[in-house]
């Protein structure tokens, strides 16, 4: 008599489906209220809403379960298994399949946080919060983005190292889950349910962004890699973009609550897009999965050569085996702490641009006497106007530079801050110059966050790549949490001069730290930069 067995592939996807059924049971009690403006303050969630949660929960379960990989018994010679060829091969259909997807999951990824932005507005109104449009109130509306990018820095860190152990793929697809999940935040009747969803949320998107990039990383060939990655990476101002433009066409009419909602379709489309999401060859070598590289290499049109030594003179193979740098803590030990304390300043003012300045502006905007719409379309059209720069500064990236491309984009964001600083409230009486100020900030933004990730995804070796782009996701959050913790204490008002001063020092400080510390990755393979990275360290270790 046979035992029977389930494949970790079938319990990935019946937890797939108890997840979906789970959120769709969430649905009705937002539809019951259409006649309220879909307002759902005060009511109580039924116990099919409550089994709804149950399933998502048990759903949740199993799909990590099913998306742990067996461990392999193989031990490949790291001095031989060479992935040059990886890099030599030309664009091929599975790598625009792949480039396809990973700009759909940055899409979906980069718009659930920047939705906080354009729900906080309508749920301070709701549940009648303290906001800069409601300043008499006793709870701050601030809680819920508090929340959200809370639940991120824990998913950048611990997805990054999720990655490192179980795979890029693995991750990328748990995330798409947790979207699903937490798509039920729109149909929370209770503030503090919604604050939990969002905490949720955010551990489920934190860690995507970095993987993303990792992957693509992995898998692009060197001489298109730079300019490809920031190129998908565009779709950072293209998520705003979005947002925005959902925002302003949906929220008149379906309640800030639909913004949440439509993560749900989202999600399941991602899931659905797998079969175009391959596993990186280089993780797979390096935890012994030969036989599955091979046959994802050969995908791409690349097959596993053998050789004793490089043209660098250190096998790049050999060096993350040798040298073993596999926890968090080696992203600040030599010879990486130089590099790692350079971009971690600028992920900070990055995120005090993002997650203070630019999260802040809608009701910023709404309190200088402009209405909730016409601020959501003055910030649509400014991430409109700066989104065709995203291709002028992938060729930057790609062909000129990537080092001196951070560095002007930095400069420019910087100068934007220090504008904004300067004119102050009076900035409304001019609405070209807002216009002008408001590109960098919206779009300028999102260009660094699109080139910093691409660029920490280069400069780490394969072992820890994850861990050092889920670093530099996660430090842009502590920014964005230190800042909106200033204002649910109400320590610093969110205004446009406050926001705007906090983080115009941090990115002035990184334009000096890139300047000295930062290292040219363009057109090179990873294997070279980490060869260079390590040469001082594998010659003292040889003396």
């Amino acid at each position: 008599m046979h035992k029977f067995t389930l494949s970790r592939k079938t319990i990935f996807w019946i937890g797939c489906i108890m997840v979906s059924a789970g959120m769709a049971m969430q649905l009705p009690m937002y539809f019951h209220a259409r006649n309220m403006g879909y307002r759902l303050v005060g009511m109580h969630m039924d116990s099919f809403m409550i089994m709804g949660m149950i399933w998502m929960v048990i759903g949740l379960i199993l799909t990590i379960f099913g998306l742990i990989p067996e461990k392999s018994t193989m031990t490949p010679d790291y001095n031989t298994l060479q992935v040059r060829a990886l890099d030599d091969v030309p664009i091929r259909w599975p790598h625009i399949a792949l480039l396809f997807v990973m700009a759909l999951a940055m899409t979906l990824d980069v718009m659930k946080p920047t939705i906080l932005s354009f729900v906080v507005p309508g749920a301070a109104i709701e549940y009648g919060l303290k906001s800069p449009v409601n300043p008499h109130a006793q709870i701050p509306v601030a809680l819920l983005p508090l929340c959200g990018i809370s639940g991120t820095i824990m998913g950048s860190f611990i997805w990054g190292s999720m990655s490192d152990r179980i795979g890029r793929r693995a991750s990328i697809l748990m995330a798409a889950v947790v979207f699903i999940a937490t798509s039920a935040c729109g149909a929370m009747p209770e503030f503090w349910m919604n604050c939990l969803m969002c905490l949720i949320m955010g551990f489920g998107v934190g860690g995507m962004l970095p993987i993303l990039f990792t992957l693509m990383a992995e898998c692009i060939p060197a001489r298109h890699r730079g300019w490809l990655m920031v190129l998908i990476g565009g779709d950072i101002a293209g998520a705003y973009l979005i947002t925005s433009s959902l925002a302003s066409w949906l929220v008149p009419h379906y309640n800030w609550r639909i913004l949440w909602l439509i993560g749900f379709p989202t999600g399941i489309l991602l899931i659905l897009l797998n079969q175009w999401i391959p596993e990186s060859p280089r993780f797979l070598l390096l935890h012994g999965r030969v036989k599955e590289a091979e046959k994802i290499m050969k995908r791409f049109g690349a097959v596993i050569t053998s050789s004793e030594t490089e043209s660098s003179g250190i096998s790049a193979n050999s060096i993350q085996s040798a040298g073993s740098p596999t926890q968090f803590r080696d992203l600040f030990s030599t010879p990486f702490l130089g590099i790692t304390s350079a971009v971690v300043l600028l992920a900070i003012g990055a995120g005090f641009v993002r997650f203070g300045f630019q999260l802040w502006i809608p009701s910023n905007l709404q309190e200088l006497g402009f209405s909730q719409q016409r601020s959501f379309a003055i910030l649509r059209n400014a991430a409109l106007i700066g989104f065709p720069l995203n291709f002028l500064i992938a060729w930057m990236y790609g062909f000129w530079s990537s080092k001196r491309t951070i560095i002007l984009l930095t400069v420019l964001t910087a100068a934007s801050m220090i504008g904004f600083l300067i004119a102050g409230n009076h900035i409304v009486q001019h609405p070209l110059i807002l216009y002008v100020l408001l590109i960098l900030p919206i779009w300028g933004v999102s260009a660094i966050m699109s080139v910093l990730s691409a660029y920490a995804a280069e400069i780490y070796p394969t072992a820890i790549r994850s861990r050092g782009s889920g670093l530099i996701s996660g430090m842009s959050q502590i920014a964005g949490v230190f800042i909106i913790s200033l204002v649910v204490l109400a320590v610093a008002p969110p205004s446009i001069t406050a926001t705007a001063l906090i983080a115009a020092l941090p990115l002035i400080l990184a334009v000096i730290a890139i300047t000295m510390m930062g290292i040219e990755t363009r057109k090179r393979r990873l294997e070279d930069i980490t060869a260079e990275e390590l040469q001082p360290t594998y010659q003292q270790s040889e003396n």
